[in-house]
């Protein structure tokens, strides 16, 4: 699901002319069941709210005819792209309620500061490529060394993006890669310009509103990898540059799946509540790691 963008997504009725389509769309199988190339396809099939009315008489015909499920339609503010309950039905995580770890996770602060100092680093040979933009500037992409080697042509690949001023030396990303790595998943870091000493060879930073970089990695690793499905996941500013590009890509978007962590949605909200109460804690901590990006 991403945000709404009335402006760019296309009519409904060019990717489904038929109530038959709409619900092969909506009962496409889960992207984890097969090969690699049985993955999910790619954002085509967009459930507009303005289409409600549509698949609410889908569902009391289905019903009607004796079925008796009621799928929960989705909030008016949502757009479903692809295999929705497929997908979905896919992760049981999903269906249980929330249990924080005890006393570390019991409050958000102490969970936070907890994982800073104790999480364990794994250690990851990377083998760094790096892409220079149109307006010469430079990003770093961070392959796992070797899966050229160990991997399959089509293995599918997946591009973190990293929050603020973070890279492919923060544990939180390195987890995540070890974790799609185990699952045979190619994997690659994208680094902002600065971050993970990266260069710093333009004026010009990277913001929540530019997805120009973005745009240029995908389209790098989907020539580098053709044969393979792409996939990307983001935390924090990563995932609001990540949803701004896939709402700006729509039905056009190379990406055959994305996940959004921690997304900073309303951007002029988290800025303020960054300065109050212990919140200033993480405020100073981001500001120290941008100076010493933009010392550079």
């Amino acid at each position: 699901a991403v945000q709404r963008s009335e402006k760019c997504i296309p009519n409904l009725s060019a990717h489904c002319r038929r109530e038959s389509d709409l619900m092969a769309a909506l009962q496409t199988p889960s992207p984890f069941a097969g090969t690699a190339r049985r993955f999910a396809p790619r954002l085509r099939y967009l459930l507009l709210p303005t289409t409600m009315s549509l698949s609410s008489s889908i569902v009391s015909s289905r019903s009607r005819d004796g079925d008796g499920e009621q799928p929960l339609l989705p909030h008016s503010s949502l757009e479903i792209a692809g295999a929705r309950r497929g997908l979905l039905a896919g992760f049981d995580s999903l269906r249980r309620p929330y249990r924080a770890f005890p006393v570390f996770a019991s409050n958000r602060h102490v969970e936070t500061i907890f994982a800073a100092f104790t999480r364990s680093l794994p250690t990851v040979a990377f083998r760094r490529e790096c892409l220079r933009t149109p307006d010469d500037g430079a990003v770093a992409l961070d392959w796992v060394s070797g899966d050229d080697r160990a991997l399959p042509g089509d293995a599918p690949v997946l591009i973190l993006l990293p929050g603020l001023t973070g890279g492919s030396q923060d544990t939180y990303v390195r987890h995540m890669l070890l974790r799609a790595r185990s699952k045979g998943w190619r994997v690659v870091v994208f680094n902002s310009r600065g971050c993970a000493n990266s260069p710093v060879t333009t004026a010009k930073f990277y913001s929540a509103s530019f997805t120009g970089d973005l745009r240029q990695v995908v389209d790098h690793v989907l020539t580098r990898y053709p044969q393979s499905n792409i996939y990307a996941a983001g935390w924090s500013l990563g995932a609001n540059i990540l949803v701004r590009y896939l709402g700006e890509e729509t039905d056009k978007c190379s990406l055959s799946g994305a996940v959004s962590m921690c997304n900073p949605f309303n951007l002029v909200i988290a800025d303020e509540d960054f300065h109050k109460g212990f919140n200033n804690i993480y405020d100073r901590a981001l500001a120290n790691s941008l100076r010493a990006i933009f010392k550079k």
